[in-house]
């Protein structure tokens, strides 16, 4: 494979990476920011504020719910919109494109949702109140997990970059389909009959070869509402949305470069003095948007749409998550009640030991098989490394707490586990990562054979 095919393949990735690391610190900042709101002197005013009663009005039809459920059942469906659309990628071209390449990330983040899933209820039997929040330490913030391993920096191998962004993305795939599964309200099939209606909608356009944007939007706005009535939780029309969205080119790319070579011929035909002037060149003007519109159409709806709203998803909707969701009183009475919530402990066991034996073993158990083998200049001791990474749940572990205990005395021992449970996860990954990468590097200084001196030249 050629080195311009193999940067073109990597670009998405490395642009994905870059951003979700980046994150991380603002996410970092945002939970700051909730937890030091949450404990100063305005601690109840932090509590009133998400409280507050927001109202949607459309004519005669109005729907009014909190400002913190809005948040998490209402901007949150972007987010989930932009996870849909990073997953159906990965699933056409990317490291989940075929059997083989997908094979490892799947086996092991399937064993980093059952073993600490099994964790918890190990504390929370099934059929006890607790044992609902059992899919709690099963997710994984991506966010954080990469901007751990980007602060390794160079001496991280490519191939581990990638086995982590899959993992991560086929974790977030699980904990949709969970949320789907188990995280429902009584259903009002009316509603999920209009949802079901909508969505055919969006697949035919699809399939009829409609490429703008806007009958998307308007039929997603629709479909979320009806999700909010059917008792099946909101997000999940983000990620359908994303299914319906084209991966097609209005252009293709042989029209675009005959039309945009006779364009940029064209352009090259101007002089200087009417180049200088564009504003009073229509014609000019008429030829640059021309140029611009065929390059817009030349791209996929899903290419612009995930390139578009990525950074609204993770620079703005994650940190007001993280604000709404992270507010928790810190005191030494409400840390000794939380050790001994088994709640907490669950949480605790599942995210630490339960990530990374699952995601390890599982690991070890497809390679050892034939079926899948590790990336290109992966040690197991990096596998284990990224596997305790993995117990950084944080975002979505949040998100699902709420789903599972609300705004209750729970939710907050909940909390306190997954603060605890992200952290212990995160300084154990990223020291192990720091060891065995530092010893990795000076292995290969070792081995590297000495230039070649001129005489024997």
């Amino acid at each position: 494979m050629g080195t311009r095919v193999k940067k073109k393949i990597l670009r998405p990735f490395q642009r994905f990476f870059r951003m979700e690391a980046s994150s991380g610190i603002l996410l970092i900042v945002a939970t700051v920011a909730a937890l030091f709101w949450s404990n100063s002197a305005w601690s109840h005013e932090y509590l009133e504020f998400w409280e507050l009663p927001l109202t949607l009005t459309f004519g005669e039809w109005s729907i009014s719910n909190t400002l913190h459920h809005w948040i998490n059942d209402g901007l949150m469906v972007l987010f989930f919109f932009v996870v849909g659309l990073e997953i159906k990628r990965e699933i056409l071209v990317g490291e989940l494109s075929s059997l083989k390449q997908a094979i490892l990330p799947v086996f092991s983040a399937f064993g980093g949702m059952i073993a600490p899933a099994l964790f918890y209820l190990l504390w929370n039997p099934p059929g006890t109140e607790a044992s609902v929040g059992w899919a709690i330490p099963t997710a994984t913030d991506i966010a954080f997990a990469l901007g751990l391993l980007v602060l390794l920096g160079s001496r991280v191998p490519l191939g581990l970059k990638v086995f982590l962004t899959a993992l991560a993305i086929v974790d977030d795939l699980f904990a949709i389909l969970i949320i789907a599964l188990f995280y429902t309200a009584s259903i009002s099939w009316e509603s999920l009959g209009v949802a079901a209606g909508i969505f055919a909608t969006l697949l035919i356009i699809n399939r009829m070869g409609v490429t703008h944007s806007l009958p998307y939007i308007l039929l997603g706005v629709g479909l979320w509402l009806a999700f909010l009535f059917s008792g099946v939780h909101a997000t999940i029309a983000g990620v359908l949305l994303a299914i319906a969205i084209p991966s097609y080119a209005e252009l293709s790319p042989d029209v675009a470069i005959h039309h945009g070579r006779n364009l940029i011929q064209a352009l090259e035909g101007v002089t200087v003095e009417e180049r200088t002037n564009l504003l009073a060149n229509k014609s000019l003007q008429a030829k640059m948007d021309q140029l611009g519109h065929m390059v817009e159409n030349v791209q996929t709806p899903l290419h612009r749409m995930e390139h578009a709203l990525q950074p609204v998803a993770i620079f703005i909707v994650m940190p007001i998550f993280a604000l709404a969701n992270a507010g928790l009183v810190l005191s030494a009475d409400s840390f000794w009640t939380a050790f001994n919530s088994s709640v907490s402990l669950g949480i605790l066991m599942g995210l630490v030991f339960g990530k990374q034996i699952g995601i390890s073993l599982f690991t070890w158990l497809i390679v050892k098989t034939g079926l899948a083998k590790l990336p290109s200049g992966v040690t197991w001791m990096q596998i284990y490394g990224v596997s305790c990474l993995g117990g950084i749940g944080f975002t979505m572990s949040l998100f699902i707490g709420n789903l599972s205990f609300g705004l209750s005395p729970t939710f907050d021992q909940a909390k306190v586990g997954i603060f605890v449970a992200s952290l212990a996860s995160g300084i154990m990954g990223w020291l192990i990562l720091n060891q065995v990468l530092k010893v990795s590097k000076g292995e290969a200084k070792e081995i590297t054979p000495p230039p070649p001196s001129p005489a024997s030249t």
